[in-house]
């Protein structure tokens, strides 16, 4: 059992939902990631999407994208993020990280070296955003043989070839994107998701959580009343915008302001069970 099936088997004893926040490596600058995943825990995170800086987020809205901008400036690369991985797993070896991110910079590395340096960091899962099932061939293999869950994407357009193998492929937890756009799109339909996270669990076992529109409490609320758990994403990277990563005070205020969001959250996730 992976690190990450074993949260969610956890989270349904406890008759919990997943709270996953997702934050970029290196944005505001590579010295604040770690410390800020130790804090993310410590405000509730059951586990965390880590994102690799890319040039070309083709998935991603302006708020992640200019996260990603500012990491490459600040120097991050894939194998950058990969060691901070490694020193979080230092001091925290239960909270599973999910790598999130585009398959040029993992070509670049190579699949064999990527995976083997991804089982050396203690990395949990892959979500490659570009990567379909169909074409993901041994890389999907070499990722099961070192127990690291590959996560896809499902969303309101995907076709049932797809679907299909995508329920069929996937690990750990399916992402369910909740609208047509990119992250942090404002619309969210929450009796539309509810009808597809249904149709998605009855097609199998795997926690579905849903990402994409959640912002704040409410929608959190709303999209866990059915859903395994809740993604969140821009919400929270939206605070390292418009500082100077070289300010010490900035960037603790910034992380302040995560941590308020990630405690809304969570709040409001929990009072689901209360």
């Amino acid at each position: 059992m992976t690190r990450i099936e074993s949260t969610f088997k956890t989270l349904k004893l406890q008759n919990k939902k997943a709270l996953i926040p997702y934050v970029m490596a290196g944005d505001p600058n590579p010295e604040t990631t770690v410390g800020l995943l130790h804090d993310l825990v410590k405000h509730g995170a059951d586990m965390i999407e880590l994102g690799l800086p890319f040039s070309d987020p083709m998935a991603d809205g302006p708020v992640v994208a200019l996260a990603g901008e500012r990491a490459l400036a600040a120097g991050t690369s894939t194998r950058d993020a990969l060691k901070m991985v490694a020193e979080f797993r230092q001091t925290d070896t239960q909270t599973p990280i999910i790598l999130m991110g585009y398959l040029n910079p993992v070509e670049i590395i190579g699949y064999d070296n990527f995976v083997a340096l991804c089982e050396q960091s203690g990395v949990d899962g892959i979500l490659m955003v570009d990567l379909p099932p169909a074409e993901a061939g041994s890389f999907t293999q070499h990722l099961t043989d070192n127990s690291i869950n590959e996560i896809f994407l499902l969303s309101p357009t995907t076709l049932p070839e797809r679907r299909k193998q995508v329920l069929t492929h996937c690990g750990g937890y399916i992402y369910y994107v909740s609208l047509k756009g990119v992250t942090g799109s404002a619309t969210l339909d929450t009796a539309a998701v509810a009808t597809q996270v249904q149709a998605i669990k009855a097609a199998t076992d795997l926690p579905v959580c849903v990402g994409f529109g959640i912002r704040d409490g409410a929608s959190a609320k709303a999209i866990g009343t059915y859903a395994d758990g809740v993604i969140v994403g821009s919400a929270l990277v939206q605070n390292f915008a418009n500082i100077d990563a070289s300010d010490a005070t900035a960037v603790a205020a910034a992380q302040q302001k995560i941590m308020a969001k990630m405690d809304e959250l969570r709040g409001a996730l929990d009072s689901l069970s209360a």
